[in-house]
């Protein structure tokens, strides 16, 4: 199943920068996380050399957040990527495939 990942680019100063748009930020994530289409949002362990991303259920989702995100529109951004994600773990991925090399192994 296909999702979409939004890689955001630090501007400088994100320290700085940042704090007074985090309200209207955080007010634009949990109206997407209530409507179900945003997963998971967060920094990378140093945020202003490595930035932060986001995983969305779908690319109008992803695209629609970053339009009007505070972040982006007050420049605490200055870039930003979506690229489409296939997750593979889900409950039945453990199931044996009868496909794959398990099942030509030779007992």
């Amino acid at each position: 199943m296909s999702k979409y990942v939004v890689f955001y680019e630090s501007a400088p100063n994100l320290a700085t920068n940042a704090p007074p748009h985090l309200p209207a930020h955080i007010a634009r994530w949990k109206a997407f996380q209530e409507r179900g289409e945003l997963l998971l949002i967060g920094t990378f362990g140093n945020p202003q050399d490595e930035g932060s991303m986001a995983v969305f259920t779908s690319r109008e989702a992803a695209e629609a957040f970053v339009k009007d995100d505070p972040f982006v529109l007050e420049g605490v951004v200055q870039g930003w990527t979506i690229r489409e994600w296939r997750e593979v773990l889900w409950p039945d991925a453990a199931t044996p495939s009868s496909q794959g090399p398990a099942s030509e192994a030779q007992a």
